[in-house]
């Protein structure tokens, strides 16, 4: 982890590389725990409500009590106090605390943890590819945005490998679902597309805006089930995530396309004028 990394755990700012959690937290020991992740611009977090309310829901759905949002505020607060971070990353995690060692949980205290760091801002386009791997459109955790990111190590390290910036997942009915951490959209015949969150796909804040302010400015968006097969015809591709935003896609494996396409273009001009107009939107 970059020494540039502020890191916030229960009240205190911590060594970054140091111990802070317990050895025995349930976040740790079986990954029970919900996180967000928020853009940072000129020292600012963007779209921190949206992120607050998909923690409680992810939360809810996972068991664990109610965040404390002020607990959450103080740790943000302090990992954004110093110099300005230009561009960066913002992480909030809470977890079920410390607990035993297996999936029962105690009734302990919820532990908070805060990070902020400076990240590269996003290539031009990228590449991505299928794996051979599924999302479970029906799993427990479906929809939840949990610490439990196994599965995606795993495939994101596979793309590394065939120099994609993303994997993409079909689920268990080979339709498109999503990436690792971002999003998908296709174009196909000038209409904008991604698949519906039913169909296993986590409810991305920007993939949110994306269709909200895409909509606003008259670009239909249709959520439907698309077969996976469905990347070999787009005209065009993107994913979106919370430091890519709109990121065209130049490659779906080794088939080439234009990228940004002409809708995929207009759809990027679109979301940065309108997130330059709203910090919180």
């Amino acid at each position: 982890m970059s020494s540039s990394t502020r890191v916030w755990v229960n009240g205190d700012l911590v060594d970054p590389v140091g111990p802070s959690v317990s050895a025995l937290d349930h976040g740790v020991t079986v990954g029970d725990g919900v996180f967000e992740t928020v853009k940072i611009v000129a020292g600012e977090p963007f779209a921190l409500t949206r992120h607050q309310h998909r923690l409680m829901r992810s939360a809810r759905g996972l068991g664990l009590p109610d965040p404390d949002l002020e607990v959450i505020g103080k740790g943000v607060a302090a990992v954004l106090d110093g110099p300005v971070i230009d561009f960066g990353r913002l992480r909030f995690s809470v977890t079920g605390g410390v607990g035993p060692l297996g999936s029962d949980r105690d009734d302990a205290a919820l532990t908070y943890i805060v990070l902020a760091a400076p990240v590269p801002r996003p290539p031009a386009s990228g590449k991505v590819t299928v794996v051979p791997f599924t999302r479970n459109e029906r799993s427990a955790v479906v929809g939840l945005k949990t610490t439990s990111y196994a599965e995606n190590v795993v495939a994101l390290a596979r793309a590394r490998e065939v120099g994609a910036v993303e994997a993409v997942f079909a689920n268990t009915r080979d339709e498109l679902c999503e990436c690792t951490g971002s999003n998908i959209f296709v174009v196909v015949g000038g209409e904008v597309c991604t698949p519906p969150l039913d169909s296993g796909a986590l409810a991305g804040i920007t993939r949110e805006l994306t269709i909200e302010w895409a909509e606003h400015h008259g670009i239909h968006v249709r959520q439907a089930a698309l077969p996976i097969e469905v990347l070999g015809r787009a005209d065009e591709v993107f994913i979106t995530s919370t430091t890519k935003d709109i990121l065209p896609v130049h490659a779906v494996d080794d088939r080439e396309l234009t990228a940004p396409g002409p809708v995929t273009a207009r759809l990027q001009d679109i979301f940065s004028r309108e997130a330059d107009r709203r910090l919180d939107p």
